[in-house]
């Protein structure tokens, strides 16, 4: 549905899609283990499937809005999409993507974050784009560790509690599109300043046990 809406050019539609789909995959482990999908389906691998999901909803769709939104200058287009989808695989195939169960090493697979921020928050700045996606594209081998909130054991709550706050925001600014909410955008940004700050501090508190990258 995502797809469809952004082949129509309606953003707004195709960001409240993977909007929701960011909620299904909030929840979808735990509903797994609630109904005890593993003994009921032995011989499926869930996880394999999450993978195929994961890599569609938060690489594959955010560079078909990034092109077809045209995001940057033509001659850094298709630059940028090898990056996002590159990375992105190279980084699912990577061992010790999680780590402690509660951890990603490296910036996780968000291009549909990394994309709603720089067409809806910072209103698709071509210069600034393109710094995001060279940016975001090194973080990804970067050995920071930053929290999977829904797992985390530190500051729990808190990280719960910006990740409501966030989708909040995220959906105020959809709705009020195209007219701008500063107040949802600035809540955008500190939420994201939020997760890199503790992303550095607990990279830094676990300095001595951060695995190699």
């Amino acid at each position: 549905m995502a797809m469809i809406a952004i082949g129509q050019q309606n953003w707004r539609e195709a960001f409240g899609w993977l909007f929701l789909c960011f909620i299904i995959d909030g929840v979808d482990g735990t509903l797994a283990r609630k109904f005890k999908v593993k003994e009921v389906l032995p011989y499926i691998d869930g996880k394999s499937i999450d993978y195929v999901i994961d890599f569609a909803t938060y690489a594959i769709i955010p560079a078909y809005f990034f092109y077809a939104a045209n995001m940057v200058s033509g001659v850094w287009m298709y630059p940028c999409l090898i990056a996002i989808l590159v990375v992105s695989a190279i980084y699912y195939g990577k061992e010790g993507m999680v780590v402690d169960n509660q951890y990603f090493v490296g910036f996780p697979v968000l291009w549909n974050a990394v994309v709603f921020y720089a067409f809806f928050v910072f209103h698709n700045r071509p210069a600034l784009t393109l710094a995001m996606i060279v940016f975001f594209s090194v973080l990804h081998f970067v050995p920071i560790r930053f929290a999977y909130p829904s797992r985390s054991k530190k500051y729990f709550f808190l990280h719960i509690l910006a990740s409501v706050l966030w989708f909040v925001a995220g959906a105020w600014i959809l709705y009020l599109y195209p007219a701008r909410t500063i107040a949802g955008e600035w809540i955008m940004i500190l939420i994201g300043v939020y997760f890199g700050i503790i992303a550095v501090s607990d990279t830094w508190g676990n300095k001595k046990k951060s695995p190699e990258v």
